[in-house]
């Protein structure tokens, strides 16, 4: 099972974001060999807000028609927020986010070690990132 990140997401569906290749590529062998995919509806809904305002409504939509049905999607409970919540002002640090830390809970509830994502709070949290750098 591998955890997907908003930075995946974007990556995959945004031409010029940085790791586009390596997203694509990714995304593509996992979806070729049927590795299980997960994430979370706060996910989604910064997924969603990202790319509608850097990219459009196309990219979108490639997000919900050709993206998600692959993805089997987690809703965040309550005591989930409440645990990330407590966590991100426990850190005390503003560039870590609250679906961050909500993706922490849901990946450790889950035993989720590894993430496909691009954001190196996933990797301080003690999960294994992919795709690996090249």
């Amino acid at each position: 099972m591998i955890f997907i990140d908003t930075s995946a997401f974007f990556a995959i569906l945004d031409s010029a974001d940085a790791h586009h290749a390596r997203a694509a590529r990714f995304w593509r062998q996992c979806v070729s060999e049927g590795t299980p995919l997960m994430t979370s509806n706060y996910v989604l809904l910064e997924s969603a807000a990202l790319l509608q305002h850097r990219s459009g409504m196309l990219p979108l939509s490639a997000l919900r028609d050709g993206v998600l049905p692959l993805v089997k999607t987690i809703f965040v409970s309550e005591d989930e927020h409440e645990k990330a919540m407590s966590a991100l002002l426990l850190a005390a640090r503003r560039k870590l986010s609250l679906v961050d830390c909500s993706s922490f809970e849901i990946m450790r509830r889950h035993h989720i070690q590894h993430v496909f994502a691009f954001d190196a709070h996933f990797a301080e949290q003690g999960f294994l990132c992919v795709p690996k750098k090249s």
